[in-house]
């Protein structure tokens, strides 16, 4: 499934790590960043997740929320949470079934079935107004922190 800037994304409900139940619907009226990624722990997944949680105060600033996504179980979300010191939510998707939505099933060419590395930035109405389909782990935070910035101010673009 791909999904096209400006169309509505798929709808979730799920519960986070730390026991919160967490909607996209709730999130109405502000902008979401959704990323995926691999494996809770893994090098490339930790500095991401830790660039996310260093750019959390501007990114609340801009009314925007950042939770991230992986197919590892509740626990293991946990242990990452704790290792890296995440205040955002994280979600375990465990069935797939949110990483299927969004088409992000796969990884490592499609050996692993791990959802494969990609954001998606959810404007205030619920409609994608940006996809990242590759990202540097090191570097992602700020660039959605630059497009989120451009996309409040112009409104939505295109996909890269």
């Amino acid at each position: 499934m791909s999904l096209r800037i400006g169309t509505p994304v798929p709808a979730f409900s799920a519960r986070s790590d730390d026991g919160q139940q967490l909607s996209l619907g709730g999130l109405r009226g502000q902008w979401v960043a959704l990323y995926f990624y691999p494996r809770a722990s893994t090098p490339g997944c930790s500095i991401e997740a830790q660039r996310f949680e260093q750019a959390l105060p501007e990114f609340r600033r801009m009314n925007a929320q950042v939770i991230g996504v992986s197919t590892d179980t509740e626990a293991r979300q946990a242990r990452f949470r704790e290792k890296c010191d995440l205040s955002f939510p994280m979600i375990p998707d465990g069935d797939k079934a949110i990483g299927r939505a969004y088409g992000v099933m796969g990884g490592v060419s499609g050996l692993l079935n791990l959802a494969q590395r990609q954001t998606f930035l959810i404007d205030p109405a619920g409609n994608l107004a940006w996809h990242w389909k590759v990202s540097n782990p090191a570097t992602h935070a700020g660039q959605v922190l630059e497009k989120l910035a451009e996309l409040s101010k112009s409104g939505p673009l295109q996909s890269v």
